[in-house]
């Protein structure tokens, strides 16, 4: 597994970070994150799926995804084992992560991440794809739209609020399932996207102290 690493000077944990359906490692939103992240102490990796390095357009099934994971991690873990890891993605990648995470208790992971979980298709909000979650038993992280077309905040809130540890969720006002937010400029943008990668190394810094959740 090829990983670019986006490395962090005095590094607080190391991230991985899959991709969503529709675009690969090098889409703008991917390396906007993990420069961000970088800058602010938390080492990143990215990678693509299969399907994206032989140029197609849909995604691979479930088991060449989850695959693709696993050998992440590994490569993670050789890369830079002393640090903590978190693993995470946007939309599918990180519905993938929480997969292989739910599937294998003994996996050595810090907590997870998911910015823009796909809690359902669009307009389909009883095909829910949340039932693995409970069997996860590490701390997790949502940056959730509160336009969300996959699941709102609310939505996604009700499905975690028996889990433990008790996820945190960041709402992002405004957002979609991109996180954009209507009529604003790019800095108003950008301003945005910093704030959730904030919230996330805050996040990971509560989890190194011993907490699970943050307010």
């Amino acid at each position: 597994m090829d990983l670019k690493l986006s490395f962090a000077e005095k590094p607080l944990a190391f991230f991985t970070l899959a991709h969503g359906a529709g675009a690969g490692q090098q889409s703008t939103f991917m390396v906007e994150a993990a420069r961000g992240l970088a800058s602010r102490g938390i080492t990143t990796a990215t990678f693509d799926f299969p399907y994206i390095t032989a140029g197609r357009k849909v995604p691979d099934r479930a088991p060449v995804l989850e695959q693709a994971w696993r050998e992440a991690i590994d490569t993670a873990r050789s890369q830079l084992d002393p640090l903590p890891l978190f693993i995470g993605g946007k939309s599918m990648g990180g519905r993938i992560a929480t997969q292989v995470a739910a599937a294998d208790a003994n996996l050595r992971l810090s907590g997870l991440v998911l910015l823009g979980y796909p809690l359902h298709p669009p307009g389909k909000p009883n095909q829910r794809r949340d039932k693995h979650l409970a069997a996860i038993c590490r701390p997790m992280f949502f940056a959730q739209g509160s336009r969300d077309a996959f699941g709102t905040p609310a939505e996604l809130a009700a499905a975690l609020e028996p889990l433990s540890p008790r996820p945190v969720v960041h709402v992002v006002s405004g957002g979609d399932h991109s996180f954009k937010i209507p009529k604003q400029t790019a800095q108003d943008q950008a301003a945005v996207y910093a704030n959730i990668q904030q919230a996330i190394v805050t996040w990971m810094l509560s989890v190194r102290r011993g907490r699970t959740s943050v307010p």
